[in-house]
């Protein structure tokens, strides 16, 4: 039996800084990781070192029988590679090595249950992703904590243009099977407990507080045989699938147990890759190529194409960009908003909502459902009310289908959500965040109404799309008080909030606004007053540059599909029948009576409202809809318009210039004009506000890298 060690003798003998060590009188360690002066554990070259160590001394120390692996940190597991770390390799044969090198420390790990019968045990709670996961896949087994909120696994790397280079497109698919690690690492999407358990990436589930005792137990059985190790590659998914009945699982893994079925799997998960990228996107294919290299060719095969098509990702434009929107966004969690020093946020512990259409029924869920804080709706009727509690508790109801709240946790969150006809209720809100129609007169009249029966203090904050937040307080008591705070659509999915300040808002409402939106979960930036402030305003001439292309004899779908290809999640006609007609239409008349001719549309919007079409809200667009559902291009349209249903052909990049450029233009201009703060806030804005392409970086990236001049 070995000896118990003190956590920091253990430390002392072999000069551990980021990690804790200790070995119980049954011979199990126990690493603990804590990377010193961080909040949340990442891997960089200081916890390498300490890893190496403890690999090492687990290697040679013939009283250690088996190792378990888990966090000193509350925050978490281990959240990943230090992405600094990975922007900081200046070459594609810099980052190859850096990747074999993990490779190599994450095969030694394996091989100590391998080669030593030595088991490895992974206790995880919290983040466990990226080389986190790889480092997990790389144990014997994982003991995963119940936490649905907390506790999340995934291969994210694709999410920046990367793919995991530790060993992960090996050992994922080899212990969940071909089409979920694809899957997996294809989305980059974050996976619960429960679901971990289902697909065999963890062996237990178990409450956070007895984690590690579990973990030592399983550790301490495995080492002495008590506990048989769970059976590998297909036949341990074949067992799971039985024990969790699911036939689609059995039938997936009948395909991926044989070659042709392989090919199969292969060819179609590249053909669906293509469809959704449109080629725009490196990292995907790589990670298609790698699984596929490693299953038909063998693991080592598989380890030595993952680590080269790592350093060659890690140089390419489209890793550069998304890296770069990654640091903007961490950048911004850290900006209050305003260049003064000292100010702090005032507590929101009450907000009204004035509407409770789609709007102001989507910024309530995420003020009740994220931020915790009770909300008071103001609608005309009864009726609009019913309409706005119903969607909530709809959207909180996806929470706890998918686990990650309780059925009394709605409950609880619903009790939070009150509704009125009048103002009572509003003598005690904080904010009041007005979400009613764009007429100037009706935002006037409501903010009139709330300094009527709000306190003093109370902050109003317009979620209007295009009307200057000046004018909206042009008779206010406290302009000082007044702000924009732009939502989009839907509220609870788009992560972007607009902040609209004008010369009078008090830098304490600004700052107090940008610490809610954060609590509301939305990645913030502010701007300055004008018409469209940023978003709507650069927007607007794409869509007309649009617009004239379709008056100039361009199909609707030639213009779609050449904007996807370029990388907008949709393109400008269906994104114009989501919005409304009708509302583009009036937008389209603020812009132009703000800028003049150079927002001038041609008059396709008031043709097709003259002709009762509105978009999918009423069925009736440029696209036929059914139950709701896109059909295909309604003919008739043209003809509306008063042209032929025969168009002419545009070159596709015509279109992809005239469009972007417009955009990427108009972009520029706010940044010159002032109503951007900074070129990265532009950069957030376009891409996380409007879809612009993440890989291009947003649209003043996008300009460094064509050059000014061009």
């Amino acid at each position: 039996m070995a000896t118990a060690k003190a956590t920091s003798s253990s430390k002392d003998e072999m000069k551990l800084e980021h990690v804790h060590f200790e070995v119980d009188e049954n011979g199990v360690a126990t690493v603990l990781l804590d990377v010193a002066g961080e909040a949340m554990n990442t891997i960089g070259p200081k916890l390498g070192a300490d890893l190496e160590a403890v690999i090492e001394k687990v290697e040679t120390d013939a009283s250690i029988r088996a190792l378990v692996i888990g966090s000193a940190k509350p925050s978490g597991f281990l959240a990943g590679a230090d992405i600094e770390v990975i922007r900081g390799l200046d070459s594609a044969k810099a980052a190859t090595e850096a990747s074999r090198q993990l490779q190599a420390a994450f095969g030694r790990i394996e091989a100590l249950h391998r080669e030593r019968n030595k088991p490895v045990v992974a206790a995880i709670h919290g983040p466990c992703l990226g080389g986190g996961l790889e480092l997990a896949l790389a144990a014997s087994m994982r003991i995963v904590s119940d936490d649905e909120k907390k506790t999340t696994l995934g291969l994210p790397e694709v999410k920046l243009g990367l793919l995991p280079g530790a060993g992960g497109t090996q050992r994922l698919p080899r212990l969940i099977g071909i089409a979920h690690a694809l899957d997996a690492m294809l989305t980059g999407r974050n996976i619960r407990p429960r679901k971990a358990r289902r697909l065999g990436l963890a062996d237990e589930v178990v409450p956070k507080d007895i984690l590690l005792d579990i973990a030592r137990t399983r550790a301490r059985q495995a080492a002495t045989g008590d506990l048989k190790p769970p059976k590998q590659g297909l036949a341990r998914l074949r067992e799971l699938a039985k024990e969790v009945a699911d036939p689609d699982f059995l039938q997936q893994l009948a395909l991926e147990e044989n070659p042709v079925g392989q090919h199969i799997l292969f060819k179609q998960a590249r053909e669906r890759l293509l469809k959704q990228t449109r080629g725009n996107y490196p990292a995907p294919e790589a990670i298609l190529e790698c699984v596929r290299v490693g299953i038909q060719e063998g693991f080592e095969a598989g380890l030595a194409l993952e680590a080269e098509k790592f350093g060659e990702l890690t140089q390419t434009p489209e890793a550069k960009a998304l890296i770069s929107i990654f640091f903007a966004t961490q950048e911004l969690k850290k900006d209050s908003g305003v260049d003064a020093e000292g100010v702090e946020p005032r507590p929101v512990k009450k907000v009204g909502v004035l509407g409770g259409g789609l709007m102001g029924a989507g910024i309530s869920t995420v003020t009740v459902a994220k931020a915790g804080v009770p909300v008071r709706i103001k609608e005309i009727d009864d009726a609009g009310i019913g309409r706005a509690l119903k969607h909530i508790r709809g959207e909180l109801e996806k929470d706890r289908k998918r686990k990650i709240r309780t059925e009394r946790e709605v409950d609880r969150l619903m009790h939070m959500v009150t509704g009125t006809v009048d103002y009572s209720g509003y003598g005690n809100v904080d904010l009041v965040i007005e979400a009613v129609f764009e007429d100037l007169d009706l935002k006037q009249r409501v903010l009139a109404d709330v300094e009527e029966n709000a306190r003093e203090e109370t902050i109003f904050a317009s979620n209007t799309s295009s009307i200057p937040i000046s004018k909206i307080a042009e008779k206010a008591k406290h302009p000082e008080r007044v702000i924009g705070m732009h939502y989009f659509s839907p509220v609870e999915k788009m992560p972007l909030l607009e902040i609209i300040t004008t010369e009078k808002t008090a830098d304490w409402v600004t700052v107090t606004c940008v610490d809610f939106g954060k609590r509301q979960g939305k990645t913030v930036i502010v701007v300055n007053d004008g018409t469209g402030f940023y978003t709507s305003r650069v927007l607007a001439p794409y869509m007309n540059e649009a617009a004239w292309l379709l008056a100039e004899g361009a199909s609707v779908e030639a213009l779609d599909r050449a904007m996807k290809d370029w990388g907008f999640p949709v393109g400008p006609i269906t994104l114009l029948d989501e919005v409304g007609i009708d509302v583009g239409a009036k937008v389209a008349k603020i812009m132009q009576g703000a800028f003049g001719d150079r927002m001038k549309a041609p008059g396709t919007m008031e043709a097709l409202i003259e002709d009762g079409r509105k978009g999918r809200k009423n069925g009736r667009g440029v696209y036929t809809y059914e139950n709701g559902k896109k059909q295909g291009v309604d003919e008739s349209v043209y003809l509306v318009l008063g042209q032929t249903a025969e168009r002419k052909d545009f070159p596709e990049d015509e279109i992809q210039q005239r469009l972007s450029l417009q955009f990427v233009n108009e972009a520029a201009l706010c940044l010159q004009e002032g109503i951007l703060r900074s070129p990265r806030d532009g950069d957030i804005g376009a891409v996380f506000g409007l879809g612009f392409p993440p890989f291009r970086g947003g649209p003043f990236m996008y300009v460094d890298r064509a050059g000014a001049g061009e």
